[in-house]
């Protein structure tokens, strides 16, 4: 029986709430302290603080590294200036998704990827597949702790833990590198996964409990909770953000998730462009929609959809929204049903409920999910103007 991997503060789990742990892919984390209602609604009025250091980072350093990750990816690379990040896709020659990750452009010859946890073998191989003998690839996943810090409080919870002035003018999507806490120096990264205003503190796993206690403390008067894998993903459902598996994969590509703004087909050639501009010339045939369910019933993973009196899709994530309390879901389906207001079917044990196209994002009040949505509308909503995901 192969023993499950655990996070540096996996000790630490037990001195708050009544942590309940899962496998997850081979880690053992937590899928919430105190509950999953009250974990969200903590993030969603006030803070709260997630262990996410099973994700993967890999360093990349050398000549030419800019122009590598420009072909390897579908973002603009050769915007980024030095401590700012941005959302992307590393894709197949078919315009499916390897991965969805953020790059980090630490200096003009140095950058960092941080990817799903689920990926990291998978990532590596793949990258150190197309790497030049220029580029130096270095996977630093096992020496890096990362903690997310999100809600309307975090930025004021985390200057009291970390003395750096230039907390209050990092902009999303964008990072520092700080030795404000005790170790070896951190980054700092104002993202997220939740649709709040957030940050992610990339530190040194001996730093990593002392930061974690620190931000426990300090965020107890605001009423900060830690919580668990569980209240993540209802978070980042409600703002339609994408896990890889369910929204994105190998057989989704981006266009399909409603992400074309991620996907800079007007730069120079990157692996899979060829296909992702074919499929955007002759129509995306597969849209990602917001349903909302008119009969009861909640609508989970891989339920089929159904319309015309034929199959037309599936969910990808499904849940009764704990801000919206509506039942909700995410479904891939043929584009030719995902007009807002369209009646649909979803096959519940056994059962086909019928339900509505609804416009998603179900959640998207804040500055912090604006920042990120601004040129990446639904493809069913009204048009946005207004950022990764790990």
């Amino acid at each position: 029986m192969t023993s499950l991997k655990r996070t540096p503060l996996y000790p630490l789990y037990a001195e708050t709430g009544e942590p309940r742990c899962i496998d997850f892919g081979g880690w053992d984390l937590p899928v919430q302290f105190f509950g999953i209602q009250k974990e969200h609604e903590a993030v969603r009025e006030r803070a709260g603080l997630f262990d996410v250091s099973h994700m993967g980072e890999f360093m990349l350093s050398g000549e030419g590294v800019e122009d590598f990750l420009s072909v390897l990816t579908t973002g603009d690379i050769r915007s980024l200036a030095d401590g700012q990040a941005v959302y992307t896709f590393m894709c197949y020659e078919n315009g499916g998704v390897v991965d969805d990750l953020l790059v980090y452009r630490i200096g003009a010859e140095q950058y960092m990827l941080v990817v799903n946890a689920g990926n990291i073998d998978k990532d590596a191989q793949w990258i150190q597949s197309h790497l030049p003998e220029s580029v130096e690839f270095r996977d630093a996943s096992e020496g890096t702790a990362l903690i997310a810090l999100q809600g309307p409080a975090s930025l004021e919870i985390l200057k009291q833990v970390c003395a750096e002035p230039a907390l209050d003018e990092l902009k999303p999507f964008h990072f520092i590198a700080t030795n404000a806490f005790e170790g070896p120096a951190a980054y700092v990264s104002r993202t997220g996964y939740t649709g709040e205003d957030g940050f992610e503190i990339y530190a040194a796993p001996e730093s990593a409990g002392a930061i974690w206690r620190d931000l426990i403390a300090a965020g107890e008067p605001f009423g900060l909770l830690p919580c668990g894998l569980g209240a993540r993903d209802t978070l980042r459902f409600e703002a339609k953000l994408p896990l890889y598996g369910q929204e994105l994969s190998a057989d989704i590509t981006p266009l399909e998730a409603g992400l074309g703004y991620f996907v800079k087909l007007g730069k120079s050639d990157f692996i899979g462009r060829a296909a992702l501009a074919a499929q955007k010339e002759a129509g995306v045939p597969r849209k990602l929609v917001g349903l909302e369910m008119i009969d009861r019933g909640i609508a989970r993973s891989h339920y089929p959809v159904f319309a015309a009196g034929r199959r037309i899709g599936e969910v990808t994530t499904g849940t009764q929204s704990p801000t919206l309390k509506r039942n909700l879901a995410l479904a891939l389906i043929d584009a030719e049903f995902a007009a807002i207001g369209t009646k649909i079917e979803v096959e519940i044990r056994g059962k086909k409920l019928q339900a509505e196209v609804v416009k998603a994002p179900f959640y998207k009040n804040t500055p912090a999910h604006k920042a990120l949505i601004q040129h990446s509308p639904s493809d069913n909503a009204p048009s946005e103007k207004g950022v990764n995901t790990p």
